[in-house]
């Protein structure tokens, strides 16, 4: 019998992360976890040819090799543009501030 390891398999979703523990061989592909999770039955949306895989927050290719006590992570395409969304920040907030500025100056007089 060959040597199992102990790993998850994680797919966050919008309110929720989905963590599956397993028990594999030893010599377990990050692909083959995510198979014998069950999650791509359960998430059809999963494409293992555009998501991208991680290995504890680093970036992994479906046939890396997992060692025990690892964490396989599934993750979704991103909604928006990371640089985008700051932009957009950073211009609402000039726009509080300067409106939160005028309101505490009324206040106080």
């Amino acid at each position: 019998m060959a040597d199992l390891i102990q790993i998850e398999v994680c797919y966050p979703l919008a309110t929720k992360q989905e963590v599956v523990s397993l028990k594999v061989p030893a010599g377990t592909t990050v692909q083959a976890a995510i198979e014998a999770s069950g999650l791509l039955a359960k998430y059809p949306e999963i494409d293992l040819k555009k998501n991208k895989l991680g290995i504890w927050n680093k970036l992994a290719k479906v046939d890396a090799v997992l060692r025990d006590k690892d964490r396989v992570e599934v993750y979704r395409p991103l909604i928006a543009d990371p640089k985008e969304v700051r932009k957009q920040r950073a211009a609402e907030g000039k726009v509080m501030k300067k409106g939160a500025g005028e309101a505490e100056a009324g206040t106080e007089a």
